[in-house]
């Protein structure tokens, strides 16, 4: 591609991650505790090389964009580093290299540095503990190096910006305080106050140096803490055990979100861990309730659809998510037209930022609308939260909210009034795609042109089939049987519009999209697998569509290719072109067993739990390349993939609903397996502190020569099993 060309693919694609470098060339380590998170090297230091991301981050903008410690003016060597299992600590191991000074030689090994970091919500606590291991005493010099350059996460991201604010000079406050000051062009006044204790012998305006003499087998502690402001406040810095009883005890209440799942497979019981405490570790408490943020580094921030699908994918076990998101998602609806935002009334919410750009209005994230699909999706979920909760108060209390989402979508949704909800954004400042594949390139045609606006996707007219279905059912058990009949009515009548224009029997799948002229997008890609996920295929159309994605085009192996090998514009390694998606497999799976291809959807479990093997910590990533499955090699990791991602760690919670095909039916009170099915790999699945209005449920699942033995040994008054076979 020409300089000139990719300038302007570039520039068309205002919000694409510059990928200078790869997180993969060194391997990075994440902390995340609500608005802040950090990105460190595998030393615990912040060091801008290639992409230059490394930092911490809170509120949208980089508080400290380098910090480094060094050991008599030598880098010290790593031993090891790792985040805890819970995801709350990052502990490092180093020691010193051989170091002459020209009067004293030290050699490597002698001196062990232990480095234990760890988040609260704007601070940074570390503890430094030096000791000498060495024969002789020997005199040490600690450096500290750190500085911050306040940029907003766009920046660091790869957006130009023609000016910003005044970066001051750091100020010295006693003998162990330094605060770093930045004025935004939003005129707010961003503040890293860094605590050293006990006191350093020298403290520099970008440095802090220790000078000791350590006897064999002693020690030396320094603790150093980072508070972030927003605006200037009143705070008093922590001690370091303070601030962590604090940590554990917010850990250990997070531990009740969720139940207990252990299976006889360690593997897979490391698998379903991993992803509980990410997930936990990306659940934020809002005002309204729980809601996770998406993923870290780059959406470590409310999105409407990842928020949704998250609780979507964990609602079996956990609605107390979806319950948060509801509200949460209700509570900043849109009201008015407002084209910056691409705000329409009734409109969800696609995301929300804080920072000096989203302040300013450089760019339209602070409360932005340019989502196609939030708003079906919101009515979506607040339909089924009802059948797994019986929460019929908190369904009316946004059921106006509900109401107004179902008036948005028949108003404004449908742009041409042809039946379909399309998408066309208002100002040249927002997405031009608006589905969850928003990439700039994610929709063309056949021959690999891109489509034009405005465009109906595939799978969104399957979202709205099933928001009509499930707002219908909650107009039922609000009494209001005029509206739910209705509702079905208009369900019905988009089902049979979707399966006569978005079917191609020739591609054997639905279709990708319509154009603005209504020409057909004729590709087959993952989208289809969601008109499965919803309800919205005919039965012999599921099974040939589910068909389809099962084979070599689609699945790799690990998982569902966004886009067909076969397609003009697929290529494994772009972000929506032929990579693939974990969350999007799992959704896939969900509406495979829907139509009875049960085994199908074992499969795509098994592809993601054999991918987690080879992924560091297990944790699934955003996304991964599209290139087939190789026998005994690691899926090819995407350049700069978040992780952890919320919808990616939460979906082997859906797989596993999937091959139970377990249904929790609030209202009637009963607990449905429908021809559960365990994989070659489990032989028992054990589910405890599944939660019903404060009651528990424990199941055991047993797999024997025939059959499977299925034993509620405890459940809420009331409630039955009920398991069909």
């Amino acid at each position: 591609m020409k300089k000139q060309d990719a300038l302007v693919r570039l520039q068309d694609d205002k919000y694409y991650i510059l990928a200078s470098s790869s997180y993969a060339d060194d391997r990075v380590c994440v902390l995340n505790y609500e608005d802040s998170f950090g990105v460190f090297d595998r030393w615990g230091d912040f060091k801008q090389m290639g992409s230059g991301v490394q930092g911490i981050y809170h509120q949208g903008t980089r508080f400290i964009s380098e910090m480094e410690i060094e050991l008599n003016h030598f880098r010290p060597l790593l031993l090891s580093s790792s985040i805890k299992n819970e995801n709350e600590i990052l502990s490092v191991d180093l020691t010193n290299p051989d170091m002459d000074d020209g009067a004293v030689v030290i050699a490597k090994g002698s001196i062990h540095i232990a480095r234990t970091k760890f988040l609260q919500n704007g601070s940074l606590h570390e503890l430094i503990i030096l000791t000498n291991y060495g024969a002789e005493n020997y005199d040490l010099e600690l450096a500290v190096s750190f500085h911050g350059d306040f940029k907003d996460i766009f920046e660091v991201r790869g957006m130009a910006r023609k000016t910003r604010g005044k970066l001051a000079d750091p100020i010295i406050e006693g003998d162990n305080v330094v605060k770093l000051c930045y004025q935004g062009l939003d005129d707010i006044r961003r503040e890293t106050h860094l605590q050293f204790d006990p006191a350093p012998a020298e403290l520099k305006s970008n440095i802090a140096i220790y000078r000791m003499n350590l006897e064999p087998k002693q020690s030396y502690s320094i603790h150093c803490t980072a508070v972030f402001q927003q605006k200037s406040y009143a705070f008093s810095f922590e001690p370091y055990t303070k601030a962590f009883d604090k940590l554990t005890s917010a850990l250990e209440k997070s531990k009740e979100t969720l139940p207990e799942i252990y299976t006889d497979n360690e593997q897979f019981n490391n698998w379903l861990n991993r992803s509980a405490n990410d997930l936990r570790s990306l659940l934020v408490q809002s005002p309204q309730g729980l809601y996770p943020y998406a993923g870290v580094p780059w959406y470590n921030t409310a999105f409407g659809r990842d928020g949704i699908i998250t609780a979507f994918e964990t609602l079996w076990i956990a609605p107390e998510i979806a319950k948060g998101v509801l509200n949460f998602l209700a509570h900043r609806q849109a009201r008015k037209l407002n084209a910056f935002q691409d705000a329409e009334p009734g409109k969800i919410l696609h995301e929300m930022r804080d920072g000096e750009m989203a302040e300013t209005g450089e760019v339209p994230f602070k409360l932005y609308y340019g989502s196609i699909d939030s708003t079906p999706l919101f009515v979506m979920l607040a339909g089924h939260y009802l059948k797994r909760t019986n929460d019929l108060a908190t369904i009316k209390g946004i059921w106006q909210n509900i109401v107004d989402a179902l008036a948005w979508i028949e108003n404004y949704g449908d742009i041409d009034g042809d039946g379909f909800v399309e998408y066309q954004r208002k100002a040249e400042s927002g997405l031009a795609n608006q589905g969850w594949k928003d990439s700039h390139d994610s929709i063309s045609y056949e021959n690999g042109d891109l489509a034009t606006f405005p465009i109906a996707l595939c799978e969104v007219q399957g979202y709205v089939f099933d928001a009509k279905i499930q707002a219908a059912y909650i107009a039922e058990r609000l009494d209001d049987e005029a509206l739910a009949a209705k509702l079905r009515n208009e369900a019905e009548q988009l089902k049979q519009h979707f399966n006569e224009v978005f079917w191609d029997e020739e591609l054997g799948s639905y279709i990708l999209a319509l154009d603005g002229k209504k020409n057909p997008c004729r590709i087959l890609s993952s989208n289809a697998g969601h008109s499965l996920f919803t309800g919205i295929a005919t039965p012999d159309r599921a099974i040939k569509t589910g068909l389809r994605l099962m084979s070599d085009e689609m699945f790799t192996g690990w998982g569902i290719r966004t886009l067909s090998y076969k397609a003009s514009r697929f290529n494994p390694m772009s972000y929506h072109n032929g990579s693939v998606w974990p969350h999007d497999t799992a959704l896939i799976a969900h509406g495979f067993s829907r139509y009875g291809l049960v085994r199908e959807a074992m499969r795509l479990m098994q592809g993601l739990f054999d991918a987690s093997l080879f992924i560091e910590l297990q944790r699934l990533p955003e996304l991964f390349c599209g290139f087939p499955f190789r026998k005994g090699e690691a899926p090819t990791a995407y350049p700069v993939a978040c992780s952890p991602q919320a919808w990616s760690v939460a979906s082997v919670f859906l797989m596993l609903q999937s091959c139970l095909q377990i249904t929790i039916d609030g209202d009637e009170k009963k607990f449905i397996l429908n021809n559960p099915v365990l994989p070659d790999y489990i032989n028992e699945i054990k589910i405890s502190r599944l939660k019903f209005q404060g009651e528990e449920f424990l199941l055991d699942i047993v797999k024997y020569d025939n059959d499977l033995g299925i034993h509620l040994t405890k459940k809420p008054a009331g409630w039955q099993l009920v398991t069909i076979k």
